[in-house]
């Protein structure tokens, strides 16, 4: 798939996982949705900040994540931005994750969410939290890459 292509089926990104979390092993999950957050989802209208998901009686779920309605919704449905959806994933996916949620100190956090065909995907992450320590490490890190690129432009 061409990167053009991929940029253009991302729907939403959680960029804050990546700064407080460590990512550890990602899975793709399908996404149980009703008409009109469908219809939001294709106008943008998603928000993934301090979204998660847990796993009860065998299945998954996302927390957190906010499709706002559009204003031309149907009268007959009652939207609720901020429901549970509940992810599609395979036993061994939900066991691998459930065994890794009863870790103290692991958690699963959505890291973004985009198109695969036709249907909506969200992509998950077993993650770990990061201290501030680790935060200002990767602040460094980052401004340090920044720096370099500024030097390597100049010298060319």
């Amino acid at each position: 798939m061409p990167k053009s292509d991929a940029q253009s089926s991302t729907i939403a990104r959680n960029r804050r996982a990546r700064f407080n979390f460590s990512l550890e092993k990602t899975f793709q999950a399908g996404l149980v949705l009703e008409g009109w957050e469908l219809k939001s989802i294709r106008a943008g209208k998603v928000q993934l900040v301090d979204t998660y998901v847990i796993v009860r009686e065998n299945e998954a779920y996302l927390l957190g994540a906010r499709i706002n309605p559009l204003p031309s919704t149907s009268t007959h449905s009652v939207p609720q931005p901020d429901r549970t959806r509940k992810l599609l994933l395979n036993r061994r996916e939900l066991r691998e994750i459930a065994t890794a949620l009863q870790i103290k100190g692991k958690s699963c956090v959505a890291t973004s969410m985009y198109w695969r065909d036709q249907y909506v995907k969200c992509e998950i992450a077993i993650a770990t939290g990061k201290r501030a320590y680790d935060k200002r490490k990767t602040i460094q890190e980052r401004e340090w890459n920044r720096q370099k690129e500024r030097l390597r432009k100049q010298s060319i």
